[in-house]
């Protein structure tokens, strides 16, 4: 945690993007949404510009601000209705610095395990 208050936190995350095409992807910037639950906890964007090599992979760090007080009222609940787990949705882009490419959106879901 950065810095933070009541009802919002900032967070240092590191986050990885792999690249599966044959030629290197110039990173500007990345966007991304947490939802926990059905409800927004977390969102960032960065500006830092990266490249992710052919075939490979690359990380960086990030900054996200995150509402942890409703992220606790949603396990809370979760954890009162007896639930297993609670679904998570990561959505967001990467903005490519390349001529006729400019969002690559991605999009994770699982669930986390509360036992």
């Amino acid at each position: 945690m950065r810095s933070g208050n009541l009802l919002q936190q900032n967070f240092a995350v590191k986050l990885n993007i792999q690249n599966p095409n044959d030629r290197a992807l110039p990173v500007s910037g990345v966007h991304v949404e947490l939802n926990v639950g059905g409800d927004q906890i977390a969102s960032g964007v960065s500006d830092h510009a990266f490249v992710v090599p052919a075939f490979g992979e690359s990380e960086f760090d990030m900054t996200i601000k995150a509402n942890v007080a409703l992220a606790l009222m949603k396990l809370a609940d979760k954890m009162d209705q007896h639930s297993d787990s609670i679904d998570y949705d990561l959505t967001g882009a990467a903005s490519i610095d390349l001529p006729f490419l400019r969002n690559v959106a991605f999009h994770q879901t699982g669930s986390f395990a509360l036992k």
